[in-house]
């Protein structure tokens, strides 16, 4: 069956540039086809860019339409019983050409240009709609994703190298994403190569000899040297808490001190048994040779544990070593 329509003021609109190559008509002969189900070419105007009414074929349809010059002549054709469903996909599709363009599903084609392949279900579907259209998102809101994605691999190494932590750090510290850890520690003012010795090798051996606490989080270590800096100690005495605070995250930090028997001393306090141990080292002959480094290394082991945390080790070696020489 073969009928003719009359679109009031649509003249010059079925020719009207869509895609390259298409026009407005393409779009009303892709919808008969999926909807109505008359297969191509099921439609031709007028305006027609490939197959266009003739000049005296548009004349006699314009007369018996009653249609003004201001309108636009479509033939469509097609089984009889699929006629109704074709007029009625025509005049759904221009009336919602004054609304803009309708939300639908697309299908992209391999020149760049896509076609009509279905309409979206209402509100009533049965699950959300994957088609509808982008949400579009804050430059803020983008940025504030972006500052949180993860830093390159390559980066982290740099940072690592930069940093003076060991080589053989590096996997544990990668692997457990501890490098952030290690900054806000280091920005609280504490040595770097420090810190990441400490995470690297210290807490590698305490996660292998002891079940991880369910309460314990990477987060807690950051809290410890925020203690160790508030109270004036030295970050050596980290070394001997962090065990303590693996194994029992919610105790607090003043009675982890008090668990590994911490003492606060001067350094005139531990300095005091100097002169007694120097005597005591030459007295038993632990060393075989009576040398100036091996009494200092001595003298330096009976004080050390007593030093972590009131003193740098390292200054009270070079205290101990005046002594001696």
């Amino acid at each position: 069956k073969v009928v003719a329509i009359a679109l009031p003021a649509f003249h010059s609109i079925l020719s009207h540039f869509t895609q390259p190559g298409k026009c407005f008509t393409n779009e009303l002969a892709d919808r008969l086809k999926v909807i109505a189900c008359i297969e191509r070419p099921n439609i031709t105007s007028n305006e027609d860019l490939e197959i266009p009414l003739s000049e005296s074929d548009t004349t006699r349809l314009a007369s018996l339409l009653k249609a003004s010059p201001d309108d636009a002549i479509v033939l469509i054709w097609g089984p009889a019983n699929d006629i109704p469903t074709a007029i009625e996909t025509i005049e759904e599709r221009c009336r919602m050409a004054f609304e803009g363009v309708p939300r639908e599903t697309r299908r992209p084609l391999a020149d760049g240009t896509t076609i009509f392949e279905r309409v979206l279900p209402g509100a009533d579907r049965m699950y959300p709609d994957t088609d509808s259209a982008p949400i579009p998102l804050d430059e803020a809101y983008i940025e504030k994703l972006r500052e949180r994605l993860p830093i390159d691999i390559w980066h982290r190494f740099q940072q690592l190298a930069q940093m003076q932590i060991p080589e053989d750090a590096h996997p544990f510290l990668l692997r457990r994403n501890l490098v952030p850890v290690i900054e806000e520690i280091v920005g609280l003012g504490f040595p770097s190569r420090y810190v990441g010795s400490l995470l690297g090798h210290k807490l590698k051996r305490i996660e292998g000899k002891y079940p991880k606490h369910k309460d314990f989080n990477y987060s807690r270590i950051v809290e410890l040297f925020r203690f160790i800096k508030e109270n004036k100690l030295h970050h050596s005495i980290a070394k001997l808490m962090l065990p303590v605070v693996y194994q029992y995250p919610n105790m607090d930090f003043n009675s982890v001190l008090t668990s590994i028997n911490f003492k606060r001393k001067t350094e005139e306090e531990l300095l005091a048994p100097v002169d007694y141990l120097i005597e005591k080292f030459k007295e038993i002959k632990i060393a075989k040779k009576d040398k100036p480094e091996n009494a200092i290394n001595w003298v330096m082991g009976q004080l050390h544990k007593q030093a972590l945390g009131n003193v740098d080790p390292a200054v009270l070696h070079s205290r101990i070593k005046q002594r001696i020489s």
